[in-house]
């Protein structure tokens, strides 16, 4: 019954609640938690939400919560407890939910942080307590949108849904469904954890591609950058510089030795970002480099 909504009869007010009535057991509704449009009377029925409050206290509202039994809502995460799970905020102004550690990663690692946020619905048990219960991958296909076609390389808000072994899946702010490889992040990818990534193509299941990586312009050091800001600013995209370069020319152009002008093209031509022309001694830059 708790985690529910039920209709019970008012017994008792005062100035602040109404007292309600369930199958024998007295429920606290304040008169805050009221949103009908009229402030009931004694022996009316009211309807309301009823729970047991974090002092053990058995409370009605007519706020209903984010999340309710038949309904999946998205819940900050508020507490994480090792040995027991994470508290989720659904919404009631005096009770946050737990999550079981038996439906989070063995791997503590991956579990939610405090701002993080679940989807979840409520599920009651045998003993009266209030679980919150994560959403699985079904639901998350039904509430998918068909992403449209030319994606690539755009960025995408997404929230981590899943993690297996092989990568995260992740629901996007705009409800596309995408998938991120272990390859593709810097570090493993949490439940719940919120990210910003980027299109890097789309699978034969209807997901996105993404990653989290940085892109190859963004992660190379500073003579490096320093040199991609040069070919940018050229209308050729080409400079007369190579690794054959004169040392003085280098530094009066770049203000960098030759050894570290050279080990800045040897990054930018492994990742190609640049090509080099041994003949014409100059390098230029490749078409659509930022779009990589």
């Amino acid at each position: 019954m708790l985690g529910t909504v039920q209709r019970g009869k008012v017994i008792d007010m005062n100035d602040e609640a109404y007292f309600v009535q369930i199958d024998g057991v007295t429920y606290e509704l304040k008169k805050l938690e009221v949103t009908q449009d009229t402030f009931p009377k004694l022996g009316e029925q009211v309807q309301g939400f009823i729970y047991e409050n974090q002092h053990h206290k058995k409370e009605m509202t007519q706020f209903y919560p984010f999340a309710m039994p038949d309904q999946f809502g998205w819940s900050k995460v508020t507490e994480v407890r090792r040995d027991l799970g994470v508290f989720v905020d659904i919404g009631l102004p005096d009770k946050d939910v737990v999550i079981s550690l038996d439906d989070l990663p063995l791997d503590k690692n991956l579990w939610p942080k405090i701002g993080d946020r679940l989807l979840v619905q409520l599920e009651t048990d045998h003993k009266e307590r209030i679980w919150a219960k994560m959403a699985d991958e079904n639901v998350f296909v039904q509430l998918a949108s068909t992403f449209p076609a030319g994606m690539k390389n755009q960025n995408v808000f997404a929230t981590v849904y899943a993690v297996r072994q092989v990568g995260a899946f992740v629901i996007t702010s705009d409800f596309y469904l995408g998938f991120i490889h272990h390859s593709e992040m810097m570090t493993p990818l949490r439940l719940g954890e919120q990210v910003k990534a980027r299109v890097i193509g789309q699978s034969k299941y209807g997901h996105l591609n993404l990653s989290v990586t940085p892109r190859a312009f963004e992660e190379i050091d500073d003579d490096s950058q320093m040199i991609l800001v040069s070919l940018r600013r050229e209308a050729s995209k080409t400079l007369p510089f190579y690794d054959k370069s004169d040392a003085i020319d280098i530094k009066n152009h770049f203000g960098i030795s030759k050894s570290a002008f050279k080990r800045a093209l040897g990054r930018l031509l492994k990742q190609k970002l640049i090509i080099e022309d041994k003949d014409a001694g100059t390098i230029s830059l490749v078409e659509n480099d930022e779009a990589e």
